[in-house]
């Protein structure tokens, strides 16, 4: 009898232990693995990103008032030049007839930008001879798509960014916002100015524009990876080893992470990965809780 005993216990114990390894595998397949990360106060910008043309804030096409030969190129480019200072002189050419030479003055303070003529070429009065550019001040110029329009106003803060200074920002202000959409671009053209004292931008560069729409400070923010689609916009919110489904109402949004107004609470964690096939109720294991300004994305 106790032979028998002990073999009925050597075949049920593994029996046991295969149910319950069952058991284990097939509550692992109805488990969601997820990773969180926590809702938090942020400072948001919400923003566009457009490409701009840089020119200077003034451009003077210089034209001799006399037809003739250039005689001589007073300045060089690059160097600067007064309003109604000569940039270049102009021989009259009368035959039989001598003129003083005819200067063709500045029509603004600036730099010396192009010298389009060398001596002794001919010069009409439709002959452009010289630039000149007042760069102490820049105008970024850049379109908004129309679905964007009415999000740009003026006053509105830009960063700007070209390949010349890659770690380097440009700030300036909306100074101007049209009034119509170009049918032929579907955009609206929006102008900003910016500080050139320093004469780092050139007229003639191209730029990342950075529109800044809306900005805040210390708002309640989760990672764009937390929303899920739905009937509304929504996050799953981990608590108790269950994804619980909330629908919240979004404020600013940017690049990276999203503005909640209602929904959830600080502090609270919320499901930035394995969110496919995920339903309220959901159990789910936590594979990693991201910190600070970690998204699933990076």
């Amino acid at each position: 009898m106790k032979r028998l005993a002990i073999l009925m216990m050597a075949t049920v114990l593994p029996l046991a232990a295969a149910c319950g390894k069952k058991k284990d595998a097939a509550a692992r397949l109805d488990t969601f693995p997820v990773k969180t990360a926590p809702a938090q106060a942020r400072d948001l910008e919400e923003t566009i990103i457009l490409v701009g043309s840089i020119k200077a804030k003034d451009e003077a096409t210089l034209f001799s008032r006399v037809p003739g030969k250039l005689q001589e190129n007073l300045l060089k480019e690059g160097e600067p030049v007064r309003k109604g200072q000569a940039v270049c002189l102009v021989e009259r050419d009368e035959v039989g007839v001598r003129f003083e030479p005819a200067p063709v003055p500045s029509t603004l303070n600036g730099t010396v930008a192009r010298i389009y003529l060398d001596r002794g070429q001919d010069v009409a009065l439709q002959t452009p001879v010289a630039l000149v550019v007042d760069s102490s001040e820049i105008i970024v110029r850049a379109e908004v798509p129309e679905r964007y329009a009415a999000r740009a106003s003026l006053g509105e803060a830009v960063r700007v960014r070209v390949e010349a200074y890659p770690d380097r920002s440009f700030v300036g202000r909306v100074s101007r916002v049209s009034p119509v959409v170009d049918p032929s671009t579907r955009s609206t053209l929006i102008e900003a100015r910016l500080d050139n004292s320093v004469g780092k931008l050139r007229s003639g560069m191209f730029g990342e524009v950075t529109l800044i729409t809306g900005s805040r400070s210390g708002v309640l923010a989760v990672s764009k990876d937390a929303l899920t689609d739905g009937s509304g916009p929504a996050v799953f919110v981990i608590e108790n080893g269950k994804a619980i489904k909330r629908e919240v109402e979004l404020g600013l949004q940017s690049d990276r992470f999203l503005e909640i107004r209602k929904g959830v609470k600080p502090g609270e964690k919320v499901a930035v990965f394995g969110l496919y096939g995920l339903k309220d109720g959901s159990p789910v294991e936590v594979l990693a809780e991201l910190k600070g300004d970690e998204t699933e994305s990076q």
